[in-house]
């Protein structure tokens, strides 16, 4: 069955999602910069927490996302899956660098460091690593089913990878803390609390957004891939039946 690729990468859903995201963007800035107080200890440096924290969870949802669209493929064969997957790594890549940059910045009046072999930090950067490994993998010509093949292969570590980077504070001696927002009693100011709670949000429409572009940008290239090949193809053909064609006179 052939699928019909979009005719371009907006649409009124992500019209809405964009304004959304825009308008989150700015009421987060207001909240974390203005109104939220600042930290008894660390200060106006807490304020990173509220895009450390939610670039971090989407740095999962993205290699969840990855591993989930690679085991697919693995199943069905299918160009969407393939597609979901190239798309997720992608914002995943981004949102661990996101996670690396802030977490540094925060490390630096924090622990007296931008950088320490902690674990946390440690295995966030081999996960970015892996995913920059993915990303390069892709670019590598080979046939589209060949391409998705390793790839597939690839992204399905991703998962075991970003449940290392979770559980690094639990399973080894870190510097960087214990999960604060999974406790049942938190112990943070309550508007602190909505203003992580709402990055997590607005991070969350902000990525939807993002994928959903993505997803069709890739999309579409897979279709002017397959458009040039098939083109291509014909011309080859055509020249091989002229030159046949030449030789017989």
């Amino acid at each position: 069955m052939t699928t019909i690729a979009p005719a371009g990468t907006g649409s009124r859903a992500t019209l809405v999602l964009g304004w959304l995201s825009l308008a989150g963007v700015a009421a987060l800035a207001a909240l974390g910069l203005w109104w939220s107080p600042a930290d008894v200890v660390q200060g106006d440096s807490v304020r990173l927490m509220y895009v450390h924290v939610p670039s971090a969870i989407l740095m999962y949802a993205g290699c969840s996302l990855c591993a989930l669209g690679s085991l697919m493929w693995l199943r069905k064969r299918t160009d969407g899956w393939d597609t979901l997957a190239q798309a997720s790594a992608e914002l995943a890549t981004l949102f661990a660098a996101l996670t690396l940059v802030t977490g540094m910045l925060w490390g630096r009046p924090t622990w007296g460091a931008y950088w320490t072999w902690d674990a946390r930090l440690t295995s966030t950067t081999l996960l970015f690593l892996l995913l920059v490994g993915y990303l390069a993998l892709r670019s590598v010509p080979a046939s589209a089913d060949t391409r998705a093949r390793r790839s597939a292969v690839l992204g399905l570590l991703l998962v075991p990878n970003a449940m290392i980077v979770h559980y690094s504070v639990d399973w080894w001696n870190t510097l960087h803390q214990d999960a604060t927002v999974a406790k049942l009693d938190p112990t943070i100011d309550d508007l602190m609390l909505f203003t992580l709670f709402a990055g997590m949000v607005v991070g969350g429409v902000v990525f939807s957004w993002l994928l959903t572009h993505r997803f069709r940008v890739a999309w579409l290239q897979r279709q002017v891939d397959e458009v040039s090949l098939d083109r291509a193809i014909v011309e080859r053909r055509a020249e091989a039946d002229l030159a046949g064609h030449g030789s017989t006179r």
